[in-house]
């Protein structure tokens, strides 16, 4: 099994803005009130897709439908997963409006780019018992080791973590993440805010991990397989320093990918550490990260499916 790809799916945003029915339990985000967030939302988009084109990433943008009003749209890591045995993962999503993004169509554009699918397993009739697993947002899947990480939240319902381990054959590690908010310790939404895991090596806030044995637990999992653990504070974490994913380019070059924010909050040592392992590459997603509360990993959904 590959932990990374070459292969990228992303949606262009049309009607992108603060969505108010995630705010309440997405605590990064902000609402700008310029009327042309949209317009920079989309050319925020298309300057990071670029660059990742320019590396040699296989790029495949989708366009989202005006109709819709879908504002998170940008954001389809959370909906759909896709899978070396040519299965598609279909996920139940916390926010009403945007189920509306889950678009078959977007597969056909995937099978027209030579990609072979051969199932769907749709968790999204969850949603009707108020039980929710938001894709790759909520599950941090090491694919090589076969674990998925997860830190449970109104947006990660523990049985269903386990109903997608058994049928996707992952073990899962569950812990609590939490961060500070208004002096209260609240759970973190995603689990790829706080942490991102590439092929050998985690980058990982384990600050949020109050509980002391699930803070062991989850870094003997790391280490066991091998990872180097790269720990970044909260407030790193909350310039988007765990919302980070690595990528395949031209010439089997790697690259971790990141916001600029994400790559300003870094220290040297951090840099280092990363740099040992491949090359940063980062973008503006300024406008993006402060309505939409996610950065750089939640804009690209890992294509993993057989070629046809």
């Amino acid at each position: 099994m590959r932990q990374i790809t070459d292969t990228i799916l992303m949606v262009r945003p049309v009607a992108f803005r603060m969505n108010e029915q995630t705010a309440v339990n997405n605590y990064f985000q902000k609402d700008l009130t310029a009327d042309n967030v949209n317009e920079r939302a989309q050319a925020e988009f298309d300057e990071f897709a670029s660059k990742l084109k320019k590396v040699g990433v296989n790029v495949i943008v989708v366009d989202d439908k005006q109709e819709d009003d879908t504002p998170d749209s940008i954001f389809p890591n959370n909906w759909v997963s896709f899978h070396e045995n040519g299965h598609i993962a279909l996920y139940p999503m916390f926010a009403e409006n945007r189920r509306k993004e889950r678009r078959m169509e977007y597969f056909a554009k995937l099978e027209e780019n030579g990609f072979k699918i051969t199932q769907v397993v749709d968790y999204t009739s969850a949603e009707e018992h108020d039980l929710f697993l938001e894709g790759t947002g909520s599950l941090l899947l090491d694919r090589e080791n076969q674990k998925a990480y997860c830190a449970l939240s109104p947006r990660a319902d523990e049985d269903l973590l386990i109903e997608f381990c058994e049928d996707f054959e992952f073990t899962p590690v569950i812990f609590n993440a939490n961060q500070s908010v208004d002096g209260k310790r609240k759970a973190i939404y995603h689990t790829n805010v706080m942490m991102c895991l590439a092929e050998n090596f985690a980058v990982i806030c384990l600050d949020t991990i109050d509980d002391s044995k699930e803070r062991k637990n989850v870094l003997k999992h790391l280490k066991d397989d091998g990872k180097e653990v790269i720990a970044i504070t909260e407030a790193q974490m909350h310039e988007f320093a765990g919302n980070m994913l690595q990528v395949q380019g031209a010439f089997d070059k790697k690259y971790l990918v990141m916001s600029v924010k994400a790559h300003t909050s870094l220290n040297q040592d951090q840099i280092n550490k990363i740099e040992k392992h491949c090359e940063i590459l980062s973008s503006d997603l300024d406008v993006i990260e402060t309505c939409g509360g996610g950065s750089a990993r939640c804009m690209m959904a890992e294509v993993f499916l057989p070629k046809a």
